[in-house]
């Protein structure tokens, strides 16, 4: 029925009225019943189906018994009452009002049955088993999770503790407790929205409408679905030598069912992991879904790692099985295979293996062992999941501290690419395929989103580069396959950048004033498309010159010609670099999220799109600011069926990572504009506090000084517990294509700054040594700019060093994802960070620049 009055009143009215009609219950004979249940239909309640087992199994066949009332009516009676909490009430006779007064209930009652644990609640088991199995077999689990929050929303209303302001920002207060007193069998016990256990299910954050209702999926529930839709549709290609190879859906999806019944013959066990280690590629995707499809969890493993840290997420996933790419990473496994107790068997997907090993397979090998195995089993295991279980780990760089392996359930993957491929836009493949590169490191969420389920969501192909990608190969991937959209982490657009400005200072003076103007006309045409407030006309005849003699030229030179969507996310990046592209007609659009947000929370878009923003947060999805400051920064918090499930093995970290109404802390600060887009201010754990107690932090003003001074690659503001800023700078260096690591000399680039600064400088060490006048004074008239536009003098920076080597993946001073390892870095150069703080010299100038040692 419906109501007039507010939702919160008819819930105090409720409960007063249940707590009198159960206390008649057990106290009148059946006949009154009757009048009773007439009394309960004009209670203007909003009724809801869900109440937990316990009640299912116990109070419903105990009522039978007392009356002739068929099961139907009974029910009602019993859902109303439970939905306004008698049963709390009678076990905690303190919490009543002290407008009605309960009895205590006849031995052997209700009540007893339900809040004691003597043998009478054990036997009213025994005859209703089958009642509560068929009553839950009845149920799809989008009705299950849509009474779940039906339920909650009525603790909601009824609860009276109060609850601390900042927590019920922009969200509804959500209880998922019970009271202490109230003994339930653990089959009963309503389910928390995390856990740490592997094994454990999870109460989904469903929404009333929207995406957000939308029915939960497991991972095969979804592949069986883009198989029906798209089965003719190639999903995955990729080059050997020079053939192009490729699977459809339909292929692709029998080739994980194999793989998933040659990981069962191999003993994988239920809730074990399958470690993936190696660079993407077809076997990279059917090892990770087939693990799932298995009962296991894909655990993809950064190919970067050392054998140490491949043993501590083999460790701690029990992984049974580990899939290798080649013999390089092979042998990381083998050095510490003897401290993997649950370890069976080492599968290696590229090139042929170099010796015999017992238990270790080639990909081949490893496919025939299930080829022929019965489908039985495997129907068994894919039936019995559930869309609120874990399927996937995603273990953290452990920047700081040991990584912690990321839950993510079924319905995290399913729904978040759901959700993504409807807030971006993307189109069926049945109206125009949309294709993707895959690059970016497969054990890291946005990868994955991207080029697995996001694409698998919409029948798209995903194309894979080639494992030189990051060395120079990329581009030319781009070209063949010419994608619909791109994503690449701040670093890959800063390369091509510095590529695009080294061809361009080779053109001819007449080509470089045409790019020139070209570039202007680029940025201004799109600051005013990016700009909702202003007044959109007509897009300027200079505009569709510019494309015509630059623009296009740029994006086919680039591979995405094709491209309508490019992504950039995963680590901070420069205004510069955002610009640059900008001018270019390749607007980026930022996006922003974790691994515990199973990768996105906002994404910029063409029509919601500002720079330096992180755009608006998915469909289904909420946000708020934890305690923001007099200028509205706050810490970023995220709401919605992306949350992560908790981490393994790890439960004070969850209850870190998630509060008690179930809103996930990023640690991120950020803040809202006036038209709801987000932007990053800062990171909490990585805020400056100085020896005064000023906040300052880092990123705004590291970014503020690598576009102030171009010829900086990295820079890291010091000043933790100090008296002052300093900040170490690395110089702009070649990059070797086969290890990764920086070397000495500088990128075309840096070199023609040099020159036009008067520096005849061609490697880094030369810079560092302190000895160029010409760099250090340019730097420090750099720094003086930045430190003008300080909001203090605690936020100016006071010294400064260059270092003579660029921050690297190798190096161990950027994560897999380029992510700055602050603590690390400042380990590693703690006797420069020292020398800054030996004496109060006064501030460095250009006359008398701080000596490097």
């Amino acid at each position: 029925m419906k109501s007039g009055k507010p939702f919160s009143q008819l819930g105090a009215d409720a409960t007063k009225e249940g707590k009198v009609m159960l206390w008649k219950i057990t106290n009148t004979a059946s006949n009154d019943l009757r009048v009773l249940l007439s009394t309960v239909r004009l209670i203007h309640v909003k009724f809801y189906k869900d109440i937990v087992t316990f009640a299912l199994r116990k109070v419903l066949p105990w009522l039978c018994s007392l009356s002739s009332l068929s099961h139907g009516d009974l029910q009602m009676l019993l859902l109303l009452l439970l939905s306004v909490a008698p049963v709390v009430t009678a076990c905690e006779p303190t919490t009543m009002s002290e407008a009605v007064v309960m009895e205590p209930p006849r031995p052997g009652g209700f009540l007893e049955s339900s809040c004691g644990t003597g043998d009478s609640a054990a036997s009213l088991d025994d005859g209703i088993v089958d009642t509560a199995n068929e009553s839950s077999e009845e149920e799809s689990t989008g009705e299950r999770e849509e009474e779940i929050c039906a339920r909650n929303e009525v603790t909601s209303s009824t609860k009276t503790t109060e609850v601390p302001a900042e927590q019920t920002l922009n969200t509804q207060t959500v209880n998922a407790q019970r009271p202490d007193s109230l003994s339930l069998p653990a089959a009963a016990a309503e389910r928390n929205m995390w856990t740490s256990q592997y094994d454990a299910e999870v109460k989904l954050r469903m929404g009333e409408s929207g995406l957000a209702a939308e029915t939960p999926l497991t991972v095969n529930q979804m592949f069986t679905s883009a198989v029906e839709r798209f089965g003719e549709y190639t999903a995955l290609s990729w080059k050997e030598g020079e053939q192009q190879k490729s699977l459809n859906y339909k292929e692709y999806y029998q080739a994980c069912r194999t793989a998933a019944k040659s990981f069962l013959k191999l003993g994988l066990q239920r809730y074990h992991g399958v470690g993936i280690l190696g660079f993407n590629s077809a076997e990279w995707f059917i090892s990770d879904i087939g693990a799932i499809l298995a009962g296991g969890f894909a655990v993809g493993i950064y190919t970067t790692n050392s054998p140490e840290a491949c043993q501590y997420v083999a460790d701690n996933s029990k992984a049974n099985i580990i899939v290798v790419e080649n013999h390089k990473q092979l042998q990381k496994i083998l050095q510490v295979e003897d401290k993997l107790p649950h370890l069976k068997a080492i599968v290696q997907y590229k090139d042929a293996l170099k010796e015999k090993r017992p238990n270790l397979y080639s990909w081949a090998e490893f496919m025939e062992l299930g080829r022929d195995e019965p489908d039985a089993p495997l129907d068994e295991i894919i039936s019995s999941q559930k869309p609120n279980q874990c399927c996937t780990l995603i273990y953290t760089s452990g920047t700081t501290g040991q990584p912690k392996g990321v839950m993510l359930s079924h319905d995290n993957l399913t729904w978040t690419a759901l959700s993504t491929s409807h807030h971006v836009r993307l189109t069926d493949a049945t109206q125009a395929q949309e294709s993707v590169v895959s690059y970016l490191p497969l054990s890291h969420i946005a990868a994955q989103m991207v080029d697995i389920w996001v694409t698998m969501r919409v029948g798209g192909a995903t194309y894979f580069a080639q494992p030189d990608a990051l060395k120079g190969s990329l581009v030319h991937t781009l070209k063949d396959v010419r994608p619909t959209a791109f994503m690449g982490v701040p670093r890959v657009w800063e390369k091509m950048q510095e590529k695009l400005k080294s061809v361009g200072s080779k053109s001819s003076t007449v080509r470089r004033k045409v790019a020139a103007w070209a570039k202007d006309v680029g940025l201004q045409a799109n600051l005013v498309k990016m700009n909702p407030s202003g007044a959109v006309g007509r897009t300027p005849f200079s505009y569709h010159i510019a494309k015509k003699l630059v623009f296009k030229k740029v994006r086919k030179a680039l591979g995405l010609d094709r491209c309508t969507k490019c992504y950039t996310g995963a680590a901070p990046i420069t205004k510069d670099t955002l610009e640059f592209f900008l001018s270019l007609d390749i607007p980026l659009y930022e996006l922003y999220g974790m691994s515990e947000s199973t990768g996105p929370h906002t994404i910029s878009r063409s029509d919601a799109f500002k720079l330096t923003s992180c755009g608006k947060e998915l469909p289904g999805c909420k946000t708020k600011l934890h305690n923001p400051d007099k200028e509205g920064n706050g810490e970023i918090c995220f709401w919605g069926r992306h949350v992560f499930m908790g981490y393994l093995n790890m439960p004070d970290k969850t209850e870190e990572a998630l509060d008690a109404d179930g809103w996930l802390h990023s640690g991120d600060l950020g803040k809202h504009d006036k038209n709801g887009f987000l932007f990053i201010t800062g990171r909490i754990k990585e805020l400056i506090i100085t020896a005064g107690g000023e906040n300052i932090p880092p990123v705004p003003i590291e970014d503020a000084v690598k576009e102030a001074v171009p010829l900086i690659s990295n820079a890291m503001l010091i000043g933790d517990k100090r008296k002052f800023l300093s900040m170490l700078l690395t110089i702009k260096c070649q990059v070797n294509a086969e290890t990764g690591s920086p070397e000495d000399e500088l990128t075309p680039e840096a070199v023609e700054i040099c020159r036009k600064l008067g520096s005849n400088a061609t490697r880094a060490s030369e810079i560092a040594s302190g000895q160029d006048r010409e760099i250090q004074a340019a730097v420090q008239e750099g720094i003086n700019r930045v430190n003008e536009k300080a909001t203090s003098n605690a936020q100016r920076i006071q010294k400064w060093i260059i270092l003579d080597r660029d921050f690297s993946i190798p190096g161990g001073e950027l994560g897999p994802t380029m992510k700055l390892k602050r603590p690390v870095v400042a380990k590693m150069y703690k006797e420069q960070i020292d020398n800054f703080y030996r004496e109060l010299a006064t501030p460095t100038t250009p006359d008398n620049p701080l000596p490097p040692k």
